[in-house]
C-alpha cells in the first residue's frame, strides 16, 4: 500500500502511542482516544469529554489494547449521530481509513450509527452513552442545560411507556425506575448500572432512586409520586412495534467485487478464502453486518473508494441497523471468518518484519512517530498457580464404581490407564476453600472415565456446591494440579479392573510399569515444587535435548542430561531419582558421551527431537455469557461480552472464561438446580464449537467456578470485590442495594466453613501438621517451601532430624504472639544463640549428599496422633519460631509494598532503563520501588499499593511503558 504525507492528517500524529501508557490504569477510558470532526478534519477531544456524544456530530474513535505478548490491538470506530450531515459521515469514514494507515494497516475499522452501536463500541462507555442535542457544524448548538430538567430518556409521555421494556425517568431530586412487567430480572438490574451513572454524572451521587414495579398500581408512596408527574395512573397501552424494534433481517453471505468504485457479485457455490485476492477490495454482505476487506497489496485512496460503496450500499436498500466493519487482509476477525465455509487454520498472524520494517521507514521518513509499528517484546515469564500449596490433599484412584484412597507418597504416582480423583482443602482469604478434580488417563477406559467425574460431581454436590471443580486431562494438566501436588509421576499402563479387562478383551500387550524392568522417564518441571516424571517409550527417539530421563533396567540406573539442561534441570532428576529408584547408584550420561550399554537398553542409536516441548500458553480472556438450554438441546447461543467486569456476573447466568489454555464456566447461585448439574457439559460443548476460532483444545482444563466461591486464580481476572459475590438476592435486588448504598456493596463477612474429608479421615479442623503439604526432603537439605535459606537454617536448629515431621509449614506464621505460649518457652535457645548458630552454619562446608529425598515419609500404624498431641508439638515449634518474630512468605502484594519501606528515594530519570546517569545500587528487578510516591503516581496513575495489586504480567507491561523493566 502506497502511503503519501498527503494521505495522513497531523491530528494522527502518535496516535495510538499516548494511550499505552495508561492502557493498564485503573480510569475507565484507559486505551482510548476520540476524535470530533469539524469541518471535514478530525480534532482530538479531551479525556474529560469522553462518553459525550452530540447527535449532530460525526466521531472517530481508536481502542488501543496490549495482548499478554505485548504486541498491540486496534479497533476504529467512526460514531455517526442522526443529525449528522453526510458529508460529515463520509468525512468520518475517511479519516478512518487515513488513521489505519498510520498504524500500519492492520486496525479493524467499524461503523457505528446512533441508536444500533456495536456491543464493543458501546463497552467502552459502560454502562452506556447518551447522545446529547446539538453539533459543531452548520447550525447546530451544543445544548448546554442551565437547570436540571425531568426526562424520561424516550418521549416524554405516558404513552411512551409499555409493560416490556424498562423506562429511567430522571427527576430534580430523585430518579425512577420503571419496570416492565415482562422485563427480566437481567434486564432490570443493567438498568440499574444506568441509573447509577445517571446519578454520578447529572446528581454529583447525590439524589434518591425508587423502583417501580409495573402492576403495583398506587401500592406505595414512590409509586404514587411516579405516576403523580403523568398526571395519574392509567392503563398501559400494548407495545407498539416500530421500525427500531424489528430485528435486522440477515441473508447468507453474498460476495461482491468491488472495482472502479462498483461492486460486482462474485458467483460461488462455496464461500473459500481463496476467493479474495491481495490486490483487491472486496464486501461480504450478511445482512445485520457488511464486511469489507482490503487485500493488504491494495492502495489507499482504493480502500477509500471501497468504503464509499458499502456505505453507499446501505443507504440505498435502507438498513440504518446494518453495521460495516472493514478487516484487512491477515488480521481477519473471527467472525469474519466464521462465515466462510473454509478459511485455512494458521495461528494469530501478524505483519512480517519485512513487511512493518517496510511500512516503518516509509512513515518516518513522511515525519511520523512509527514506535507503534514495532514489535513489542513479549514479557516471558513462569506460570503462578494463584493458589495455596499448603493445604490438605486426599486422593482417590477410580476402579469401576468405587474409589481407592491413597496414602502418603503414593498420592502422587498416577497410571495413564487409570482415572484419579482429588479433593484439596486450602486456606482462603476469610475461610477454607476446596477444589475437587478428576485427572483422566489418556489410556483409561470410557466406563471409568464417566465414574470418575460422576463421583467428583457428586462429592461437589454433596459439599453444597461450595468446592469448585476441575476436569483434567494427562499431559494438559494445568499449573494449579502440579503445584499442589509438588512431584507427580505418571507411569505407563494401569491398575483397575476396567483397564486390566479391557487390553485382555482386545489382546494389547500389558505396558504396566515393573521396577524390575526396562523404562524410561522424562524429568520436567520448574523447580522443586513442581517436577514431574513421565515415563515415555523406551527408545533413543523418545529423547530430548532440552531435558533430563532417567533410564532403568533391574538394578541399573542411567540419567541422562541433554545438552541444553541446565543446572536446575539436573537436580529436579536427581530428586526425581530419590522417589523412583531411591536405593540404587545412577551413572550420569552426558548427550554426545553416553555408554553402548545406554544405547543397548534403548534398542540402539536413532534422530530424537532438539526442541523444547511447547505447552498452549494462556492467552487474553473472553468473556462469554451462555445459554445453557441451548448448549445441550441444539446449537450453542453464546455472546461475548466485552471488557468485562465482575458487575457483568449475573446470578441467573452461566458464563464461560476463555482463556486457550484453559476455561472456567461459572455458575450463578440463581441458577436452577438442573441447568447447574450440566455445566461441565456447557464447558466442553464450548471447546467443541471453538468460538474464538483459535484451534482449542478439546481436552483443555475445565473448571467449574460456583458463584460465592472463587477461587483465587478465577478472580485475577477481575478487579474483585468480595463483598459483591457474597450478596444474597438476584441480581435486581443486589444492585439495588449497591445503588442505594451510595455505589458499594454492603460489607458482609461470610461465615467459616467447617472442613470436609472423605475416605474415613477425621473431618475436624486440620491441625498444622495436616495442613502442610508433604514434601520429600533430605534432612541435611531442608527444604521449605517458599522460604529463604536462611529461614530453612534457621528452623532446622530447633528441629531434631530424627523426629522431624517432613512436612512444609504452612507458608505464612500469622500470630506473632499466640494466645497460648507454650511452658517449655523459657527454656528455649535464645534469639542471640539461634542467630548465632545460623551464622556458624553459613561457614561450615555443605555436607555431601548421598539421596535429596528419602524413600518415603513412614505413616504409622496406629493411625494419627490426636489432636491435643500435634497441636501440642506444633504449638511448642511454632512459638520458637514466633519468639524470633521472623514473618516471611507474606502475600506477594503486600511483600513487595512492604520492602519498599526505607528503600532510598531517587528520581525517575536516575533509575529508568535509559537513564544517561544511572543510579548504580539498585536492585534493577524492582526500579518502580525507588520513585517517590508523588513521582510514582505521575508515571503509573496509581499509588503503590494498587499497582502492587495488579498480576505480574501487568506490573511487567507497565513498567516497560516507562523504561522501568
Amino acid at each position: 500500500m502506497s502511503v503519501s504525507m498527503r494521505d495522513l492528517d497531523p491530528a494522527f500524529k502518535g496516535a495510538g502511542q499516548k494511550a499505552v501508557f495508561a492502557l493498564f490504569s485503573l480510569t475507565i477510558y484507559s486505551g482510548l482516544e476520540i476524535w470530533r470532526i469539524e469541518n471535514f478534519n478530525p480534532v482530538p477531544i479531551p479525556q474529560s469529554s469522553y462518553g459525550k456524544f452530540f447527535t449532530g456530530d460525526s466521531y472517530v474513535i481508536l481502542k488501543t489494547t496490549a495482548s499478554k505478548s505485548g504486541a498491540l490491538r486496534h479497533d476504529i470506530h467512526y460514531w455517526l449521530g442522526k443529525d449528522t450531515s453526510q458529508d460529515e459521515a463520509g468525512a468520518a469514514a475517511i479519516k478512518t481509513v487515513e488513521l489505519d494507515a498510520a498504524l500500519g494497516g492492520r486496525a479493524v475499522q467499524y461503523r457505528e450509527v446512533q441508536g444500533h452501536e456495536t456491543e464493543k463500541f458501546l463497552s467502552y462507555f459502560k454502562p452506556c452513552i447518551i447522545p446529547q442535542e446539538g453539533g459543531a457544524a452548520s447550525g447546530f448548538k451544543h445544548v448546554e442545560a442551565e437547570e436540571h430538567e425531568t426526562r424520561l430518556f424516550v418521549p416524554f409521555a405516558r404513552s411512551s411507556l409499555n409493560h416490556d421494556d424498562i423506562f429511567i425517568l430522571d427527576t430534580e431530586s430523585k430518579i425512577f425506575q420503571f419496570n416492565g412487567s415482562n422485563s427480566s430480572i437481567q434486564e432490570r438490574a443493567k438498568a440499574l448500572e444506568v441509573v447509577q451513572y445517571i446519578k454520578d454524572t447529572y446528581h454529583d451521587g447525590k439524589c434518591e432512586v425508587a423502583a417501580i414495579e409495573d402492576g403495583k398500581l398506587m401500592a406505595d408512596s414512590e409509586t404514587g409520586e411516579f405516576w403523580g408527574i403523568f398526571g395519574g395512573f392509567a392503563p398501559l397501552p400494548r407495545k407498539t412495534v416500530s421500525d427500531d424494534d424489528k430485528p435486522a433481517a440477515s441473508h447468507p453471505p453474498k460476495l461482491l467485487c468491488v472495482e472502479k468504485g462498483k461492486a460486482e457479485p462474485i458467483e460461488t457455490d462455496s464461500l473459500v478464502k481463496e476467493l479474495l485476492e491481495t490486490n483487491k477490495c472486496y464486501i461480504l454482505d450478511c445482512g445485520l453486518e457488511v464486511f469489507m476487506w482490503m487485500g493488504r497489496n491494495t492502495p489507499l485512496d482504493e480502500r477509500k473508494s471501497a468504503s464509499g460503496v458499502a456505505d453507499e450500499l446501505l443507504s440505498s436498500s435502507n438498513r440504518p441497523k446494518s453495521q460495516i466493519i472493514r478487516v484487512i487482509e491477515g488480521f481477519e476477525t473471527v467472525m469474519f471468518r466464521s462465515k466462510f465455509d473454509s478459511w485455512p487454520q494458521t495461528t494469530n498472524v501478524t505483519m512480517s518484519e519485512d513487511g512493518r520494517g517496510k511500512v516503518a521507514a516509509l512513515l518516518k521518513r513522511q515525519g511520523l512517530d512509527v514506535k507503534g509499528l514495532l514489535k513489542a517484546e513479549p514479557v516471558k515469564e513462569e506460570p503462578q498457580p494463584h493458589i495455596d500449596c499448603t493445604g490438605l490433599l486426599q486422593v482417590w484412584r477410580v476402579n469401576g464404581q468405587e474409589k481407592i484412597l491413597f496414602e502418603g507418597t503414593d498420592q502422587s504416582k498416577f497410571y495413564s490407564g487409570d482415572c484419579y480423583i482429588f479433593h484439596y482443602a486450602y486456606p482462603g482469604e476469610d475461610r477454607e476453600e476446596y477444589l475437587v478434580g478428576t485427572w483422566i488417563g489418556n489410556n483409561s477406559v470410557e466406563e471409568e472415565r464417566a465414574s470418575a467425574l460422576s463421583i467428583a460431581s457428586k462429592m461437589v454436590e454433596s459439599m453444597k456446591f461450595l468446592p469448585s471443580q476441575a476436569r483434567i486431562y494427562e499431559g494438559s494438566e494445568p499449573i494449579q494440579f502440579h503445584s499442589i501436588l509438588q512431584s507427580f509421576i505418571v507411569f505407563k499402563g494401569g491398575l483397575s479392573d476396567g483397564y486390566k479387562n479391557y487390553i485382555a478383551e482386545k489382546e494389547i500387550p500389558d505396558e504396566t510399569y515393573s521396577e524390575e524392568g526396562v523404562a524410561l522417564f522424562r524429568i520436567q518441571g520448574s523447580g522443586p515444587e513442581n517436577m514431574q516424571a513421565i515415563q515415555v517409550e523406551p527408545v533413543a527417539s523418545s529423547l530430548n535435548s532440552y531435558y533430563c530421563y532417567i533410564l532403568h533396567s533391574g538394578p541399573t540406573v542411567f540419567m541422562w542430561s541433554g545438552s541444553f539442561t541446565t543446572s536446575d534441570d539436573q537436580e529436579l532428576v536427581e530428586r526425581m531419582l530419590d522417589l523412583i529408584k531411591p536405593d540404587l547408584q545412577s551413572r550420569p550420561q552426558k548427550e554426545g558421551a553416553e555408554t553402548e550399554q545406554f544405547w543397548d537398553l534403548l534398542g540402539g542409536k536413532s534422530e530424537y527431537p532438539s526442541q523444547k516441548i511447547v505447552r498452549d500458553a494462556e492467552n487474553d480472556p473472553h468473556l462469554f455469557s451462555c445459554n445453557f438450554s441451548e448448549v445441550i438441546e441444539k446449537d450453542a447461543d453464546v455472546t461475548e461480552i466485552y471488557n468485562f467486569s465482575q458487575d457483568d456476573l449475573m446470578t441467573e447466568d452461566i458464563f464461560v472464561l476463555d482463556c486457550h489454555s484453559e476455561i472456567f464456566v461459572w455458575v450463578g447461585q440463581q441458577v436452577d438446580p438442573k441447568s447447574r448439574m450440566k455445566a461441565l457439559t456447557i464447558g466442553e460443548k464450548f471447546l467443541e464449537h471453538d468460538f474464538l476460532l483459535e484451534t482449542v483444545s478439546r481436552v483443555a482444563p475445565i473448571y467449574i467456578v460456583m458463584e460465592g466461591s472463587e477461587p483465587p486464580f478465577f478472580t485475577r481476572f477481575f478487579k474483585w470485590e468480595s463483598a459483591k459475590s457474597a450478596m444474597l438476592g438476584n441480581s435486581f435486588q443486589r444492585k439495588l442495594t449497591i445503588v442505594k448504598n451510595g455505589g458499594t456493596p454492603p460489607l458482609v463477612k461470610p461465615k467459616r466453613r467447617a472442613p470436609v474429608s472423605f475416605g474415613g479421615r477425621s473431618s475436624g479442623v486440620p491441625d498444622k501438621s495436616q495442613r502442610s503439604r508433604s514434601m520429600s526432603v533430605s534432612p541435611d537439605r531442608v527444604r521449605v517451601r517458599g522460604r529463604s535459606p536462611a529461614f530453612n537454617a534457621l528452623a532446622a536448629n530447633f528441629e531434631s532430624p530424627k523426629d522431624r515431621n517432613l512436612s512444609t509449614p504452612p507458608p505464612m506464621i500469622r500470630k506473632l504472639y499466640p494466645k497460648s505460649m507454650s511452658p517449655d518457652l523459657a527454656k528455649l535457645t535464645s534469639k542471640s544463640s539461634a542467630i548465632a548458630q545460623l551464622t556458624s552454619s553459613f561457614e561450615q562446608p555443605r555436607p555431601a549428599r548421598e539421596k535429596l529425598i528419602p524413600r518415603s515419609v513412614k505413616v504409622s500404624s496406629n493411625g494419627p496422633k490426636t489432636n491435643s498431641e500435634t497441636n501440642g508439638e506444633e504449638d511448642s515449634m511454632s512459638s520458637r519460631i514466633e519468639s524470633l518474630t521472623i514473618q516471611e512468605d507474606v502475600k506477594e502484594g503486600e511483600a513487595e509494598d512492604e520492602d519498599d519501606e526505607g528503600l532510598p528515594v531517587y528520581p525517575y530519570e536516575s533509575i529508568n532503563t535509559a537513564s544517561t546517569d544511572p543510579v548504580t545500587d539498585i536492585d534493577v528487578t524492582k526500579r518502580e520501588a525507588y520513585l517517590s510516591p508523588a513521582e510514582f503516581k505521575e508515571k503509573f496513575g496509581m499509588i503503590k499499593k494498587e499497582f502492587y495489586k495488579l498480576p505480574k504480567w501487568k506490573q511487567n507491561k507497565l513498567k516497560m511503558a516507562v523504561q522501568l523493566f
